[in-house]
C-alpha cells in the first residue's frame, strides 16, 4: 500500500502535495461494520473533506494557516467491505508505515473500532503513551453480543493493553452498569463533562506522548445529530472546540489522533459535517507542531 496515495478524490482544504515534507497524514477509515444501531459512518471521512471547502484556512483561535502546518491528505483507505478483521489489520499496517517514517497519523471514521488498531500500534511506538478519549459512550465492554469486535469495546482493549491508569475518558454519559463500574474502577474516569476536568488533567500528562480521539456524539445532538448513536445531553460545539485548544496549548505531546462516527445521512443539513470540519481544522493546527 502506498501512504501517499490511498485513492484519487477530494481533498480536505489547504493538504500539501508533497508527501515526503508533511509532518502529518490525514486519511479516511470507510469502515461500519460493527455498529449497534444506525449505519452510514463509512461516508463520513468523504464528506468531511467536501464541506471542508466552505472553511477558512485561517483560524482566529489559534492564529495559525493550514499552510503553516505541512499537512498530506491521503484520502480513504481501501477497506474490504464487511471484513471488520483484515480492514482493522490494514489500518494498523497503514498507520505503522507511517509512524516509521515519522508521520503524526491523524485518521477520520467511520466507526470507533478503527481506533483500536491505530492505539495498538501508537502503543508499539511509545511505551508511555497516554490516551485522552472524549465521547459519548464509555465504549468498555467486552464484547457485544458475543463480538468482541465491536465499536463498543476499543477503550476496553486499548485499557487492557497499556492500562486503565494511561486513559482518560471525558463526557461519557452512556453505557452498561458494567461498563461505568470498570470506567470508575480502572481508568481515569471523567463522566458528563469535558472541558473542566479536562483542564485539570492536562498538568499531570506534560511532556508524554498522548493520542486523542474524539467521536462526534460527545456533542449534544442538537449540535451533531449526524451520527450512528446519539445520545442527548451532550455539550456544546463551543465547549469541544475549547477542549481541542486546551490540549493544542497545554505541554502534552500529541503524537497522534481520529475524529470518528459522523454519519452524514441522518444529517440534510450538513451541520454535522460542517462542525466535523472545523473541529479536524482546529486539531490539525493544535496538534501538528
Amino acid at each position: 500500500m502506498r501512504l501517499d496515495q490511498a485513492y484519487s478524490g477530494n481533498v480536505f482544504i489547504a493538504s500539501s502535495e508533497d508527501y515526503a515534507s508533511s509532518k502529518a497524514v490525514l486519511y479516511g477509515m470507510p469502515m461500519d461494520f460493527t455498529v449497534s444501531f444506525r449505519p452510514g459512518t463509512r461516508f463520513g471521512p468523504a464528506r468531511i473533506r467536501e464541506v471542508s471547502i466552505g472553511l477558512e484556512e485561517y483560524s482566529p483561535y489559534l492564529d495559525r494557516c493550514l499552510e503553516e502546518i505541512g499537512y498530506f491528505d491521503a484520502g480513504d483507505l481501501l477497506l474490504p467491505f464487511g471484513n471488520a478483521e483484515r480492514s482493522l489489520e490494514m489500518i494498523g499496517d497503514y498507520v505503522k508505515k507511517l509512524l516509521e517514517e515519522g508521520k503524526m497519523p491523524f485518521g477520520l471514521g467511520g466507526e470507533h473500532l478503527v481506533s483500536w488498531p491505530i492505539i495498538r500500534e501508537m502503543a508499539t511506538k511509545y511505551p508511555d503513551l497516554a490516551i485522552i478519549h472524549i465521547d459519548a459512550h464509555a465504549d468498555l465492554r467486552e464484547q457485544y453480543e458475543g463480538e468482541p469486535l465491536s465499536h463498543s469495546t476499543p477503550i476496553r482493549k486499548a485499557a487492557e493493553l497499556i492500562g486503565g491508569s494511561n486513559i482518560y475518558q471525558f463526557g461519557i454519559r452512556s453505557g452498561a452498569k458494567e461498563e461505568f463500574d470498570y470506567g470508575r474502577k480502572h481508568v481515569n474516569f471523567y463522566p458528563f463533562d469535558v472541558l473542566e476536568p479536562l483542564q485539570q488533567v492536562l498538568p499531570s500528562l506534560a511532556g508524554r506522548p498522548v493520542y486523542v480521539t474524539i467521536d462526534i456524539d460527545v456533542l449534544d445532538p442538537s449540535c451533531a445529530p449526524g451520527t450512528g448513536t446519539a445520545e442527548a445531553g451532550g455539550i456544546t460545539s463551543r465547549e469541544l472546540l475549547h477542549a481541542i485548544h486546551a490540549i493544542a496549548k497545554s505541554d502534552v505531546r500529541v503524537v497522534g489522533a481520529d475524529l470518528v462516527e459522523v454519519a452524514p445521512v441522518y444529517d440534510p443539513t450538513e451541520q454535522t459535517q460542517i462542525v466535523a470540519a472545523l473541529l479536524v481544522r482546529e486539531m490539525l493546527l493544535g496538534f501538528v507542531k
